[in-house]
């Protein structure tokens, strides 16, 4: 892999990684046991990467820039090893609703929300 690619990667991870920690943490802070900032990382993830991939697919995206969005930005801004995580813990804490709510909520709303970002990014396109 060429060292400007890398260094694109590394960039977007960063910021992704810095907004990921931002958003889950002001949202991680409520009085629920349901991991409500995973979940909203996850379900904005998915939509911005629908919408994006929907946009760099009429548009010219320099390869660069789409390891940034792609794998940088966006690979670090969304936790899906968390998710993975956290409905692993709410199993063995005994709460298997909250679990079976968080992998339910995370995978249908997430594919959903990927589709409608591109059907957006679409809209959008046919729009200009």
């Amino acid at each position: 892999m060429a060292m400007a690619k890398i260094l694109f990667i590394l960039a977007g991870g960063g910021i992704g990684s810095l907004l990921r920690y931002g958003l889950s943490g002001a949202f991680s802070k409520t009085s629920s046991n349901f991991p409500l900032g995973t979940l909203l990382v996850n379900l904005i993830g998915s939509f911005l990467i629908g919408l994006l991939w929907g946009i760099s697919e009429k548009a010219a995206f320099h390869p660069n820039w789409r390891m940034f969005i792609f794998a940088g930005v966006l690979g670090g801004f969304t936790t899906f090893s968390a998710y993975g995580l956290e409905s692993f813990n709410l199993l063995r804490e005994g709460k298997p609703m909250l679990a079976l709510a968080n992998i339910l909520l995370s995978n249908i709303l997430g594919i959903a929300l990927v589709i409608l970002g591109f059907l957006v990014s679409r809209y959008f396109i046919n729009m200009f």
